[in-house]
């Protein structure tokens, strides 16, 4: 994607901030000057973030604001290592409520849905990432959390949930649990938020049909908020991502170089970065 002006601007603020804050980005950024970036040539030249500095900087080397202005913290699964501790102010909380209900939006979710949400709770960001979306948009929450599935259809069913939140693999579990017990006439499910999971048309196809919803496909990560940065809408196209708070790259990872609007490397990856608040 080709950088607005606005945009490097947000980007040299925030580095100037976190520079100034000490800590994790003070050292990243030591030999780094911000008012040398003057264009979008500059900043893909800047050193990439990698997993192992995440993890370097446990428990909480990625604040960069004082101990008293951290509201939550989230953390990845560590099963691979270290987990990375990400630390959440009251600003990066309602930055995020905004996003994902933008994303509802997106997907023609409004306050008067009920949102039945089964993704977990706790050091992961994904359950309490689609609660906020919901408080945020206005739309009763039901939260859920995995698992019991007995509590979930009967949940549905008396609470009249007209959105599912689910990793694929549940939403499909659901779907063949409402077909066995043939209650599908007491479900009144019209959308369905997926994450968390890769899925293929063909899971989706079926998922769609067996639950007789419209699916969108979520994207988020730890290390940025969590899910509600990026959603699909009906037409199927692609993520649609909010860039008045995000800068969104493709990166090659064979070269390390970013990939223009339009080409195309052997195995891609997304580079996400979150700008400045406005």
């Amino acid at each position: 994607m080709e950088m607005k002006k606005e945009t490097l601007e947000q980007i040299k603020h925030q580095m100037k901030r976190v520079k100034a804050a000490g800590g994790f980005y003070a050292k990243r950024l030591k030999h780094i000057d911000p008012d040398d970036i003057q264009s979008q040539e500059d900043f893909e030249k800047l050193p990439f973030s990698e997993k192992a500095d995440l993890r370097d900087a446990y428990p909480l080397g990625l604040s960069a604001v004082p101990t008293e202005e951290i509201v939550r913290i989230h953390s990845s699964s560590g099963t691979t290592g270290t987990p990375c501790i990400i630390p959440y102010t009251k600003k990066d909380v309602d930055d995020w409520a905004e996003l994902f209900k933008r994303c509802y939006e997106i997907a023609g979710i409004t306050k008067e849905d009920r949102i039945h949400i089964t993704p977990g709770y706790g050091l992961w960001t994904a359950g309490i990432g689609f609660q906020l979306g919901a408080e945020k948009l206005g739309a009763m929450a039901i939260p859920m959390g995995p698992g019991n599935t007995d509590k979930q259809i009967r949940f549905m069913e008396d609470m009249g949930s007209t959105v599912l939140c689910a990793t694929s693999s549940y939403a499909l579990l659901l779907a063949e649990e409402i077909e066995k017990r043939k209650c599908a006439d007491k479900i009144k499910l019209r959308k369905g938020v997926i994450g968390s999971e890769r899925w293929g048309p063909k899971m989706r196809a079926r998922i769609a049909n067996e639950l007789g919803v419209e699916l969108y496909d979520i994207y988020g990560l730890t290390e940025v908020y969590g899910p509600g940065i990026a959603i699909n809408c009906e037409y199927e196209t692609g993520m649609h991502y909010f860039d008045d708070y995000l800068y969104f790259e493709i990166i090659d990872p064979k070269t390390g170089k970013t990939c223009r609007t339009g080409s195309s490397a052997s195995s891609s990856s997304r580079r996400s970065r979150k700008k400045a608040p406005r």
